[in-house]
């Protein structure tokens, strides 16, 4: 093996926190213009644009989301039997949502009548908003800390309900999710279309940057002020998972201890502020592709906050806290991990190129005119 347990634990908390991102900047767009559809598309003709913007790429975006999923399951097995026991009824409204978004994008073109795509639209703005809402109530409550507890012979036991998880920290952190979302799709929005929608576009922009910095500081305050959760014994970085054999703290402001011990961490939050404002400008002064890697960067830096705050932590648990599951004790074997590892070297490196490839050659921007001239269109 080239790597030790240690190492290839942090390797895979890295790259699981990079597929999130990568499902945030890709999948983040096309759910934020599937919630602007009803509100920026004023006649059939502009709604077409919108859906258009997005109907080449939708798909494809979604690998980033199995992907990080399956890499839940097999790189840290624990946590993902947690949060699929706590999140269950949470996680099936999202699948019920999403299941909205393939058949509304490939039926909603299907009749001429009105009435049937007025209610496809509606479909599509649900099938982007609950998965943009619950992703964030979800880290929401991981900062709250999950209430499950594992037994003797290693059962997982979950004391929570579907109705605590929508507490008032977890409920600002869906809406904090939900403004980036919807500021990231406007972005790349103004940057596919021209004329009218354009400029909703750039207003939308606006409001929803706005929002989201004002949100993400005071979500940072209330953070600051909440408990957080502490390894107090031994860490054995690498010995076999267990997640039975630690001892864990809780107290306020713990969740910024990491950012005491290594200031320069603060750099990522700060990012998150800097390229939110310069988001906000690009867009106004219409430059919109760099707003979008602006835009980009703000929801990766966004999300890393919330990862670094919690590191070594990926689910800590409020029933029982010497139970919390960290990076260490919750993975897979050492083998499982290394050979995940090298698979992931070769294919992640192809998904990337041919992304970047489609998104160059789709680049162009989405007329009304040519909707008119390929009436024939599914979308």
């Amino acid at each position: 093996m080239i790597f030790d347990y240690e190492t290839i634990r942090l390797i895979w908390w890295a790259l699981l926190g990079a597929l999130l991102i990568g499902f945030a900047i890709t999948g983040g767009f096309d759910l934020g213009v599937a919630i602007l559809l009803p509100f920026l598309g004023k006649n059939d003709i502009e709604r077409r644009v919108i859906i258009n913007s997005v109907g080449a790429t939708w798909e494809g975006n979604q690998v980033w989301f199995v992907t990080a999923g399956g890499a839940l399951f097999a790189a840290f097995p624990m946590a993902y039997s947690v949060a699929f026991s706590g999140f269950y009824f949470a996680l099936l409204l999202t699948l019920f949502a999403l299941f909205l978004r393939p058949i509304g994008f490939d039926y909603r073109s299907k009749l001429p009548s009105q009435k049937w795509r007025s209610n496809w639209d509606i479909a599509l703005f649900v099938g982007g908003f609950i998965p943009a809402l619950i992703f964030g109530v979800a880290f929401g409550n991981l900062l709250k800390g999950v209430p499950f507890y594992f037994d003797n012979d290693m059962r997982i036991f979950y004391t929570g309900s579907f109705w605590a998880l929508l507490n008032p920290f977890a409920l600002t952190a869906g809406l904090l999710s939900l403004s980036m979302i919807i500021m990231h799709g406007a972005v790349f929005l103004q940057l596919k279309t021209v004329g009218a929608i354009n400029q909703r576009c750039k207003k939308t922009v606006a409001i929803f940057a706005s929002i989201t910095l004002v949100i993400f500081a005071l979500a940072g305050i209330w953070v600051a002020n909440t408990d957080g959760y502490h390894i107090s014994s031994s860490i054995l970085h690498n010995a076999p998972s267990n997640p039975l054999v630690k001892t864990v703290d809780k107290g306020t402001g713990l969740w910024l201890a990491n950012y005491a011990n290594c200031p320069m961490l603060w750099a990522i939050p700060g990012l998150a502020f800097i390229t939110g404002l310069i988001t906000l400008l690009l867009s106004k002064f219409e430059r919109p592709g760099w707003a979008y890697i602006s835009s980009a960067l703000t929801l990766a830096a966004v999300i890393l906050t919330a990862g670094v705050s919690m590191f070594p932590f990926l689910i800590p648990s409020s029933s029982a806290m010497n139970n919390s599951l960290t990076i260490w004790d919750a993975s897979s074997s050492l083998s499982t991990l290394s050979i995940m590892f090298w698979v992931t070297l070769i294919f992640l490196p192809l998904v990337i190129t041919y992304t970047s490839w489609v998104f160059q050659i789709l680049r162009g921007k989405i007329t009304q005119e040519h909707i008119r001239l390929n009436d024939h269109s599914a979308y």
